[in-house]
């Protein structure tokens, strides 16, 4: 399943963090691309070092309409708007999990009329106020069953061992140098 995802608008100031935590989480979760208005271009320089470091092929595309993004995403996605006051997410997951290609719409400010009316889904996670940064991550998870916790990237420099107390961490180097876990 290929996944999209659309940021409509900011809150100026209060939403640099939250919009590179929706950046972040799409990321993280298996979507492949962000498109979003370029209100700090900090953002995207950000999303680039953390591709860098931890890998990955996540892309952020600054655009200035959204919807022009839309009416051409119709064509081959189905357009996924996340907000409170749509269908469950229980009752929709598994036709969300039927899909190809899929376009997620977060919003942050008051969404337009015509995001609900141009939706395949509109898509609640609960019908009550939350983080559209949470509802995301819900959201990305229920469409793939948890699969995208198993991404590994080619392309990371650093790689965290899990473990049950502590933290380790390891750099691409030392992959090549390192012992084989022998159970």
């Amino acid at each position: 399943m290929k996944i999209d995802i659309l940021r409509i608008g900011q809150r100026l100031v209060r939403d640099d963090r939250v919009t590179t935590h929706v950046a972040l989480v799409a990321r993280a979760f298996g979507a492949s691309k962000i498109f979003m208005n370029e209100v700090n271009p900090e953002i995207k320089d950000t999303l680039n070092r953390v591709n860098k470091s931890w890998g990955s092929n996540f892309q952020i595309e600054f655009i200035e309409d959204w919807r022009s993004l839309l009416k051409s995403k119709r064509k081959d996605f189905k357009i996924v708007h996340l907000t409170m006051y749509g269908e469950n997410i229980n009752d929709a997951e598994d036709k969300l999990r039927k899909e190809d290609k899929i376009l997620i719409v977060v919003g942050a400010e008051k969404v337009p009329r015509d995001v609900y009316d141009r939706a395949d889904y509109n898509i609640a996670i609960g019908n009550q106020p939350h983080s559209e940064i949470s509802a995301l991550a819900v959201l990305l998870d229920r469409m793939q069953n948890g699969k995208q916790f198993n991404a590994k990237y080619d392309n990371a420099r650093l790689q965290i061992i899990p473990t049950k107390k502590g933290k380790q961490v390891i750099e691409k180097n030392d992959w090549l140098n390192r012992e084989p876990d022998v159970g």
